[in-house]
């Protein structure tokens, strides 16, 4: 079995909401569809209609997480990294009211929504859970299909294809486990973040990385503080109340400032106890989730659902540990890309495949690895750290209420991020050697808790809160 290279920009997407398996995985998707057309030798102009068929997961929840809204956006070819979310709706209104797509921004067809897309909620592919396929009809009435599987923090693999193929390069550091990443810090005396720069160098210089990955930082500070700033109703027909715009003005008690930095100054100054403390994590990770809910500009970490607990630990680590510091801010991030890495190579980041676990869970290790390395701890308490995280969400469902992201995915964000920083705590009062688990071990038995888990526990929106829950919801 060939080696996945996975790159700290690949673990870390910049996108939109509110979900990276089901909103920009299926957005990408799209946009590698009309790519590979245009290789193919076929030009837009050539094409005469478009369908798409959704199946599994991506059907029975694909509503709520806006499923039906990428595929039209990657259509019309627009990039999920720029395009502007304000204009979202505005888009979608002209579609439905022209039923006319302007193919790739190139060629306008006929198309409507409620027809060409299709959700297939009794079909499911075998390769993943996650599965849309896309058909063309051309001028000369010939066709052209292809399916595609979006598995989990944006990762698209077509079908017959070789997850990862495309980004083979030649790593001086291969890892797939835990244990072959201390095996080679311990014979290089690497940190875990120098043995993840070193293996970038393999994509892109080291000044491009640290650009690139002060860009992913610029996003989710940018996206906690719009989050921390913006009130009223999550869209969707829950009619949830965004908490942590009222949560962040009662914290700070008629406290003035102007802008990011004047606001962490404001956070500061109300001191480091428990309780506060506390409290801002979980309006950080409130801050950041209610904007992906909301279909704003989030970063994958390392998926949408769970786009809060690794800005909310980075951010509690800037305000109440070590002030601003990029050095440590791509220290931070460089180590959690590779626990992240660990995770998608051996077991899931997709909560279609591994219920919640896969994606609170491994972001909450992730997060823990990353600010253990970022407090001094050795690489072994880095590790540490990261399987303490897992090992307490191992089992955790994902029933989100009306396939919507929103209850309880929101509020996990923020446990998942206070256990983060519980976990390194441990770890760094902790001695590795005397470990029971290992972070393979655990890796694996998320994998096998995975695979024994009920499927309506894994994003169908078929068990637990999901049916207990009496709603009433529109179908779109």
């Amino acid at each position: 079995m060939a080696h996945e290279c996975i790159s700290v920009f690949d673990i870390f997407k910049i996108g939109v909401g509110p979900s990276s398996s089901h909103t920009l995985g299926p957005w990408r998707a799209a946009l590698q569809f009309l790519a590979e057309l245009k290789k193919a030798g076929r030009t837009l102009s050539e094409i005469q209609h478009v369908s798409v068929l959704l199946y599994g997961s991506l059907a029975k929840t694909g509503h709520g997480h806006g499923t039906d809204i990428a595929v039209q956006l990657g259509l019309c070819g627009d990039d999920p990294v720029t395009f502007d979310v304000s204009r979202i709706n505005e888009k979608m209104d002209d579609i439905r009211r022209s039923k006319t797509l302007l193919l790739g921004g190139e060629k306008l067809v006929a198309f409507d929504p409620l027809e060409d897309i299709s959700f297939l909620y009794e079909e499911s592919l075998p390769f993943h859970p996650n599965a849309l396929t896309f058909l063309v009809t051309f001028e000369d009435g010939g066709q052209q299909a292809a399916t595609y599987y979006s598995i989990g923090g944006g990762f698209v693999v077509k079908e017959g294809e070789v997850a990862g193929a495309a980004s083979q390069v030649d790593l001086p550091f291969p890892i797939d486990t835990a244990r072959q990443l201390l095996q080679f810090c311990i014979k290089t005396g690497y940190s875990i973040s120098e043995l993840v720069m070193e293996n970038e160098l393999a994509w892109r210089s080291e000044a491009a990385t640290r650009e690139g990955v002060l860009n992913i930082w610029r996003v989710m500070k940018e996206c906690t503080y719009r989050g921390s700033h913006t009130a009223g109703e999550l869209p969707g027909g829950l009619h949830v109340a965004r908490r942590a715009a009222a949560l962040n003005k009662k914290l700070l008690k008629g406290s003035t400032y102007t802008d990011y930095d004047s606001w962490i100054m404001a956070i500061r100054q109300g001191g480091n106890h428990f309780a506060y403390t506390l409290d801002w994590v979980s309006c950080f990770a409130l801050a950041v989730n209610e904007e992906n809910a909301s279909f704003g500009r989030v970063v994958t970490a390392p998926t949408n659902g769970a786009a809060g607990v690794i800005p909310a630990v980075l951010q509690y680590f800037i305000t109440f540990c070590d002030g601003y510091n990029e050095n440590k801010i791509i220290q931070f991030i460089l180590t959690a890309s590779e626990i992240g890495s660990i995770f998608k190579k051996r077991s899931t980041i997709s909560a279609a495949m591994g219920g919640c676990q896969a994606e609170i869970g491994v972001s909450s290790a992730m997060a823990a690895a990353a600010l253990t390395e970022c407090l001094g701890g050795s690489q072994r308490q880095v590790l540490m750290a990261a399987e303490i995280a897992m090992e307490h969400h191992l089992g955790l469902t994902c029933d989100p209420i009306g396939g919507l992201v929103q209850v309880p995915c929101i509020e996990r964000n923020t446990m998942g991020a206070i256990k983060a920083i519980t976990a390194s705590q441990l770890a760094l009062q902790s001695n590795p050697e005397l470990a029971k688990v290992s972070l393979d071990a655990v890796v694996k038995t998320m994998w096998d808790t995975a695979m024994d888990m009920n499927s309506k526990y894994k994003e169908t929106s078929d068990g637990g809160l999901a049916v207990n829950i009496p709603i009433s919801l529109p179908e779109c």
